[in-house]
């Protein structure tokens, strides 16, 4: 077996880069043949994923935190495009939220990850496809996309750089109250239904959850061939912090606000404003228009601590 780390040395505030000596020592410790190298700019794990892939690599791993693990993900899809699709993918989560890596199983301590890659415990995943915004051509995710709100907290959370983790985006959630209040007028077509709403936030979920542990679909399944939706309509500022401890329990569909759904393909339109957009906690678009997501079932195999 090859193994491939693919580290981000500023994942997590830098936190990435400092658990190199503990990932090759644990490395070594399970006797995994790898090699290691750490991404120098935007979107090179994309480039050195799909290399790793075509030069038969067995396992990709990504000590990162969500975005450089999309763009690996990105990497890998293409490269099974053109036929190579050897390569399993698997992460160690030292970013600042780990929700990708939360909704694909892997909650344990860095040690436990790497003796998930020892023990080999593979299964399938489902992955997304998003064209829009800033990609029109597409942008493949694994754990899920936020529109509205959420895109603005995630904008705003990356550029606090005292905190990490959930603390990070309670606290930009707290700025983004005061930035973020016109909601978007749009239309959602999906399962042949048609909704136009004022919305505050849409989200379009693979994983369970966003922001270091806001449970946006409790029950999300990567492998169950659905995105499960939360729809948020328009909120007031207090109405807003009053709704954060339902997301923070994944009770918010108890909510007048939240319409739920499950779906393989959803469209949305701005009717009225704009889409700010993430992707797997990076940006879409900061003011898209419209949006066409669908999920492609059982695309990538994982090696995961639940298998």
């Amino acid at each position: 077996m090859k193994y491939l780390v693919i580290v981000n040395p500023i994942s997590g505030r830098g936190y990435a880069e400092k658990m190199i000596p503990e990932i090759e020592a644990g490395m070594r410790n399970y006797n995994l043949e790898y090699e290691l190298v750490r991404t120098e700019r935007p979107w090179h794990a994309a480039e050195i994923a799909e290399e790793a892939a075509r030069n038969g690599y067995d396992v990709i791993v990504l000590a990162s935190g969500d975005g450089t693990a999309n763009e690996a993900i990105n990497g890998l899809m293409r490269a099974r495009a053109a036929g190579f699709n050897h390569s399993a993918f698997s992460i160690l989560p030292v970013g600042t939220g780990n929700d990708m890596a939360y909704g694909l199983g892997m909650r344990g301590t860095l040690e436990e990850g790497i003796a998930a890659l020892a023990q080999n415990q593979h299964k399938k995943i489902d992955i997304g496809f998003v064209k829009g915004g800033d990609y029109p051509e597409g942008r493949y995710f694994v754990n899920g996309i936020g529109i509205g709100f959420d895109a603005v907290v995630g904008f705003v959370a990356v550029k606090i750089r005292w905190a990490r983790g959930l603390l990070a985006y309670l606290i930009a959630v707290i700025q983004t109250v005061f930035i973020y209040y016109k909601a978007p007028t749009v239309e959602i077509n999906y399962n042949d239904i048609s909704y136009t709403m004022t919305s505050l936030m849409i989200s379009i979920m693979n994983g369970q959850r966003m922001g270091g542990g806001f449970y946006m679909a409790p029950q999300g399944d990567p492998s169950d061939g659905h995105f499960d939706l939360c729809m948020v309509s328009h909120a007031g500022r207090a109405r807003i912090f009053g709704l954060v401890p339902y997301f923070l329990k994944g009770t918010q569909a108890s909510q007048p606000e939240i319409t739920t759904g499950r779906t393989h393909q959803i469209s949305i339109k701005a009717l009225k404003g704009t889409l700010p957009v993430h992707c797997d906690g990076e940006t879409l678009c900061e003011s898209g228009q419209e949006l066409s997501v669908e999920i492609i079932p059982a695309a990538l195999e994982i090696v995961t601590t639940s298998a």
